[in-house]
Formats: C-alpha cells, sequence, structure tokens
C-alpha cells in the first residue's frame, strides 16, 4: 500500500518551521522582536536533582538492541529473563510473559502493574527516550523529536491538524497536564447503550481511583498563566460557569512548556509513574527505538493464539519477541495498521475514527491595557488549568499551548502586513478553543491514510462553542477579537465584535477555509460487547486471536468529550488486572 505523508499546508509548515527553527547558538532572529525568550529560563541551564534520580531509575530499565549481543544476553540475565536465543538461520529472540507495544498512557499502565505482580514484560516503544537534562524545551527541534510526523501531520482532507505523541512516554510526556474523569453521562452511555458494564462498576470507580492517586491529580493552582486567567476572567464577566482543570500536576506547576516534556518533573507523566513501576520492580525492560512489524500467531483450538510478535529495530534489522500474552498500545493512529498486517480482518479495525476537532478564537491585550499584568506572556504558565461549558455538554472550552511556530501556523494569511502585527502581538494574544465531542468519524490506516468527516451536529456545536470563546475574549477586556479561518476574521468593539460572530454563524466548519485541531484521536479499535460491535471485547482482547490485547485509545466506544488520559489509564488498569489472571492462570 502506498504511503501518504500527511503534512499541513507548504506555507504552514514554512511558517512553522521559520518560528521554530534555531541556529548553531539555539536561537531565532525573530524571536526578541515578537516577546518570545526560547526555552523555560528556569529549566533550560540547570539539572534538576529530582531528574538525577529519575535517569538513574529509568536507565536501569533500558534495553538497547543496537548493544552487541554479548551486552543484551548479560542485560536479559540480569534482569532475570530467559537467556535469548538465536543461531545462523533464525532471528535473535527474546522470551517474555507478556510484551507491550507502546508506552504511552495505556501500554505503560499494563506494563508497570504486570511487572509489579511479578511477571516478566517487554515494553517496546517506535520512539527515543529523552531524560530531563537532555529536553531541549525548544519547539523545532522537539516537536520534530518527539510528535508523530514530526508534528506537521493533517488529516488526507488537510481540515485537521493532528497532535500525537512518539516518544518514550507517549502523549503522558508531551500533553497539557489535564486530567479528568470519564464523564458519568460517557460512562452510562457505554454501559446501557453499547452495553459494555465495565463502566458502570465499581470495578470502574477503582481504576479511575487508582489512576488518579498515581498520577497525583489535584485541581488546585497557585498562579494562572495569560490564556487560563483570560479564559476565567472571561467568563466570570459573561456569566459563564468555568472551574479548575484537574491536572496530575502541583499547584505550583506555572510551566509553559510541558507539551516539550516537563524538565521539573512535576508533571506525573508515565515517565514517573508507571514506567518507574516498571523499573523498580527488576521484572520489565523497556526497547526504545523499536518498531513492531507483526504480531506472531500459533494455532490453537478455536482461534489463533498471541505468540509475540517481530520487531525491528535501527537499520531494519528485526528480532523476535515469544511471549504468552501480546498487548498493542500503539494509539489510535498506530494499532490498526499494525493490526491489519498480523493478519486481523475484523471490520471494526481502522473505522469510528474520533478526533475532539477543535476550533479557536484569540483577543489582543496590549501591555498598555494593564491587564493581564505588563510581566505575562501568553506562552507562560500552566497549559491549561482552567475549563468551562459555556456552550454545553458536549463542547468544553480550554485553553492551547501556543509557541511561536504553531502560533505562525495558525495565522490566516491576510496579507505580509498583516501577518507581520499578528507575529508582533504574539506574546500578547490569548486564545481560548471549543471541543466538541464528535459524532461523526473517520477511518485510519496510518500512515497511509487519516480520514474524519464531521456530523451536522458537530459543526452546529463547534460554532456555538466558537461564539462563546469569541464573547469571552472581548468580555475579557480584549482590544480585538478574532478566529483562525482563512480571511482572518477579527474586529474591534462592540460593532466588531459584532461581525465577527455574524462570520462565525454564516461560515461552514469542516473545509480547508476553517482549520481545526485534534489532540485526542480514539475509537479506531473499539470496544463491544460482541464481535459485530466492534474489534475487541470488554476485557481488551481481541475477538481473532487468543491472548492479543489492544489497551490504548483505540478502544473507546465513542469520543468521550474530556482530555482523555485518565480514561485510558482507567481502562488500561482494568485490562492489566485480567492479564494478570491470564498469566497466573498459564503458571499454574
Amino acid at each position: 500500500m502506498t504511503e501518504t505523508r500527511h503534512y499541513i499546508t507548504y506555507s504552514q509548515e514554512g511558517t512553522f518551521q521559520g518560528y521554530s527553527s534555531v541556529n548553531e547558538k539555539k536561537q531565532n532572529a525573530s524571536w526578541n522582536a515578537i516577546g518570545y525568550c526560547g526555552p523555560d529560563p528556569l529549566h533550560v541551564d540547570q539539572r534538576q536533582n529530582v531528574g538525577d534520580r529519575r535517569d538513574a531509575v529509568l536507565d536501569a530499565a533500558f534495553l538497547h538492541m543496537n548493544n552487541s549481543p554479548d551486552i543484551l544476553a548479560e542485560k536479559l540475565h540480569h534482569s532475570g529473563f530467559p537467556w535469548p536465543t538465536s543461531s545462523p538461520t533464525t532471528r535473535l529472540t527474546l522470551h517474555c510473559d507478556a510484551v507491550i507495544i507502546g508506552s504511552g498512557s495505556g501500554g505503560s499502565v499494563v506494563a508497570g502493574m504486570l511487572a509489579a505482580a511479578g511477571h516478566k514484560v517487554l515494553l517496546i516503544e517506535k520512539g527515543h527516550f529523552y531524560s530531563p537534562s537532555e529536553l531541549s524545551l525548544l519547539e523545532g527541534p522537539s516537536s520534530s523529536a518527539m510528535y508523530e510526523g514530526n508534528g506537521l501531520i493533517a488529516t488526507d482532507e488537510g481540515t485537521v491538524l493532528v497532535l500525537a505523541g512518539a516518544t518514550v512516554g507517549g502523549g503522558s510526556t508531551i500533553n497539557w497536564s489535564a486530567a479528568i474523569p470519564t464523564p458519568e453521562t460517557v460512562r452510562r452511555e457505554w454501559s446501557h447503550e453499547r452495553r459494555l458494564e465495565l463502566f458502570g462498576s465499581a470495578a470502574y470507580d477503582r481504576a479511575l481511583d487508582a489512576v488518579c492517586r498515581r498520577m497525583k491529580v489535584q485541581s488546585q493552582v497557585e498562579e494562572e498563566g495569560f490564556n487560563s486567567s483570560v479564559l476565567r476572567r472571561g467568563c466570570s464577566a459573561a456569566g459563564y460557569d468555568v472551574a479548575y482543570a484537574p491536572c496530575n500536576a502541583p499547584p505550583d506547576h506555572y510551566c509553559g512548556w510541558c507539551h516539550l516534556g516537563c524538565r521539573s518533573e512535576k508533571k506525573q507523566s508515565t515517565l514517573v509513574t508507571w514506567l518507574a513501576d516498571l523499573a523498580r520492580s527488576g521484572n520489565g525492560l523497556i526497547l526504545p527505538d523499536c518498531r513492531a512489524v507483526e504480531v506472531l500467531k500459533v494455532p490453537g483450538k478455536t482461534r489463533p493464539i498471541a505468540a509475540g510478535i517481530i520487531a525491528e529495530f535501527a537499520g531494519g534489522l528485526q528480532f523476535t519477541i515469544k511471549s504468552k500474552v501480546t498487548v498493542v498500545a500503539c494509539g489510535a493512529l498506530n494499532t490498526p495498521r499494525l493490526l491489519k498486517k498480523s493478519g486481523l480482518r475484523n471490520k471494526h479495525i481502522g473505522k469510528n475514527l474520533h478526533l475532539h476537532p477543535t476550533v479557536m478564537a484569540w483577543g489582543y491585550f496590549p501591555i498598555t491595557g494593564g491587564w493581564p499584568e505588563k510581566s505575562k506572556r501568553s506562552y507562560e504558565g500552566g497549559i491549561l488549568t482552567s475549563m468551562s461549558r459555556a456552550a454545553g455538554s458536549d463542547v468544553i472550552l480550554q485553553t492551547p499551548a501556543l509557541h511561536p511556530g504553531m502560533y505562525a501556523a495558525l495565522v490566516p494569511w491576510v496579507s505580509a502586513a498583516d501577518f507581520r502585527q499578528r507575529m508582533l502581538r504574539f506574546a500578547r494574544t490569548a486564545h481560548v478553543f471549543a471541543l466538541v465531542r464528535d459524532r461523526g468519524s473517520g477511518t485510519v490506516d496510518y500512515p497511509g491514510t487519516v480520514r474524519h468527516w464531521l456530523a451536522a451536529e458537530d459543526e452546529r456545536r463547534l460554532k456555538v462553542g466558537l461564539e462563546a470563546a469569541v464573547r469571552i475574549m472581548a468580555a475579557a477586556g480584549a482590544k480585538e477579537v478574532g478566529t483562525q479561518w482563512l480571511g482572518g476574521d477579527s474586529g474591534k468593539g462592540r460593532k466588531g465584535v459584532e461581525r465577527v460572530l455574524e462570520g462565525v454563524r454564516r461560515r461552514r466548519i469542516g473545509d480547508l477555509t476553517t482549520p481545526m485541531c485534534s489532540a485526542h484521536q480514539m475509537g479506531s479499535c473499539r470496544m463491544g460487547a460482541t464481535a459485530e460491535d466492534g474489534a475487541v471485547g470488554p476485557d481488551g482482547e481481541v475477538w481473532e486471536v487468543e491472548g492479543l490485547f489492544v489497551a490504548d485509545t483505540s478502544v473507546f466506544p465513542t469520543a468521550i468529550g474530556v482530555n482523555p488520559m485518565v480514561t485510558v489509564q482507567a481502562v488500561a488498569y482494568t485490562i492489566a488486572q485480567g492479564i494478570d489472571e491470564v498469566l497466573r492462570r498459564k503458571k499454574n
């Protein structure tokens, strides 16, 4: 199959590179003019003591496949794994109880729990590991290194810019800290309408509690950043609800660079939680820079049985991992392709892709206006600490991380003079986005294809959300407000705001003139009560192969309407409990 590179438009790619690339001194000539300081000055020049400890913990768990066979064998033997096997006619073969593909919020939970339970676990990850001391906090280099497709991929139609993690820790390493439990309405829907009793059970309650405790989720903040301050003040002035967003970071986490990795390690990503648990257990190893090629199967009585995987590392060199169970957790973009390459044919694999499309409003707050304070900059402070449901239950209003490159890529082109002015206003331009729980869906066979279609109701609700975001900007005191649509709808004063609102109501959402973004992908191997309803069962096991499980956002039955980190960890927690029982039965 021909593989398509899903890049954003050439102009967007060019402006992103122009404002995010750096010279040999790690600087960009435009930054001083637009009021950008570059990497976080609080962390770029010092190594945190906690980072030293974390490096040591995880370093002990890494198995680098480009090492010599003797070093690999010694590391495996020291960790209690069976001796690797090979011959002149066969690949190098490693042996374990469970092999897990993907180290994000799903795979890490399963890996950490199984290793802590005493099972031998090998976790492979196609991305690279960056220790706290190695993080550059530079937008361009970090996006290239830590994001899927270098951070510059879009749907086939070019209507949705898609952001996904591709590093050890997955999306948890580069997300915005929001840690919101599965909404009760969604749980009822999945439990009753989808006939998945798990989501109405006490076991799922316990899973939510367990993962929130492990991530130290809390809903307080000592000081909000520029964008969240604008959202909170605007909501209060306009009479909308507003609340603190639960975060897996402490109240003093005033950092706007966490989408490039958390150098202070205050954000409780899987690197400092579940992967650290795996490392401390002594029962697990992490294989970075390795990609799964195919799931191995052997004949069974009624269906094939998963027997491990074929994987490859640098230069395409392949090796085999033999295991008692296999867990695929590559994310909603990548999991379907691996399952299909491994011979699975369930009709739901690669279908029902949900993206939580978002559209944004912006507001300009000049320093001379007196608020936010003169020292405040749009890119500083907690990325997402406030949220609102001013636009209804299936739409949430939140704030993004926009540093110069991504900001420039989203600025609609009107003229050279307009673009220059918008960039000069970068540090004092706030953004609020409307996120919809999409009823529409798409298909994925990435990197071959990524498609998504908005339902009519999705478009209507996005417009309602965007209207609310514009009103919030105006109520917060923005000198000028606007949207990110082609043509650059913007306005000053009451009449200008009304003109922008009329543009929102009049324009279409879902074509090339109205770009959307997605940081949440889900549903492409959805869970179902039967094989007719989904690709995997309530326990996460695929219907077609015994001992093959999926534990990432691809198993979500529908979109959930909130940031998915807590939900995917809770689902993975319950799946891991079931796998633990399977492995214990196999040992007895």
